[in-house]
């Protein structure tokens, strides 16, 4: 009898074991991706899994001819899925070890994406002017990401006047300049891998542990910059401002 009970003792073990094997594991967090994500959750950015690179400047997606590869959510529910939950954050991070994320903006942040060289510039005269700037990433596609507070979503939607420099995914193409980031719209957030080599990336420059600065207050540094790089204002709508009743 105990040598029956020994038995089925040692197929159950070695069941065990096997369907530990076939669950996923959690990989190992180089660089420190998984704390760089709670960081920036913890900081009130809701964040949601996104795409990532495949050999051949492709997209994990495999959707033929993907215009946005890697950069990306995975689900049609990015915003209602976008969360500042660190459990969530951690089983996300451990079990899609290869996903980039995205951030939802529009709900506690906007962002200001500017050409990188623009980007750089404004920085500088900003941080030399002493204005309060939060944090700042850089996209190796040639982008610079500032974060700011939120318009906010008036209660009364007559009240919402659009801004011509809103960005939304789809409208990406027609703002080469001065994109503003809103209600419905979604940025890469550090760290983040890009197609192509594989260093290109998204990086913070200034972390998330920086508040989030009123977005006009930076605005007229960032229009200017871009003013020269691009082209006259005049020539862009990079000229329009946010405007509530």
């Amino acid at each position: 009898m105990s040598a029956e009970f020994g038995g089925r003792s040692g197929r159950q073990s070695r069941l065990s074991q096997w369907l530990r094997g076939r669950r996923p594991k959690p990989a190992a967090d180089e660089g420190g991706r998984e704390a760089l994500l709670l960081a920036a959750a913890g900081a009130g950015l809701p964040l949601a899994p996104a795409a990532h690179p495949a050999p051949g400047y492709r997209c994990s997606c495999d959707r033929v001819g993907c215009p946005t590869p890697a950069r990306h959510p995975v689900s049609f529910a990015w915003q209602t899925q976008s969360t500042t939950e660190r459990a969530q954050i951690e089983r996300w991070a451990r079990h899609q070890p290869q996903a980039n994320f995205i951030t939802a903006t529009g709900m506690v942040h906007d962002v200001l994406d500017v050409p990188l060289d623009a980007g750089r510039e404004a920085l500088t005269r900003l941080l030399d002017a002493g204005v309060e700037v939060g944090p700042v990433a850089e996209s190796d596609d040639g982008r610079m990401l500032f974060f700011t507070l939120t318009r906010g979503t008036p209660e009364d939607e007559d009240e919402w006047w659009p801004c011509e420099l809103d960005c939304h995914p789809e409208t990406m193409d027609e703002h080469p300049g001065l994109r503003w980031h809103c209600r419905g719209s979604y940025v890469l957030v550090p760290p983040a891998r890009l197609p192509g080599d594989d260093d290109r990336s998204v990086h913070w420059v200034r972390g998330p542990e920086h508040p989030l600065p009123d977005p006009l207050s930076l605005l007229e540094y960032l229009t200017d910059s871009c003013a020269r790089h691009i082209g006259e204002q005049s020539d862009h709508p990079g000229t329009a401002w946010p405007l509530r009743r």
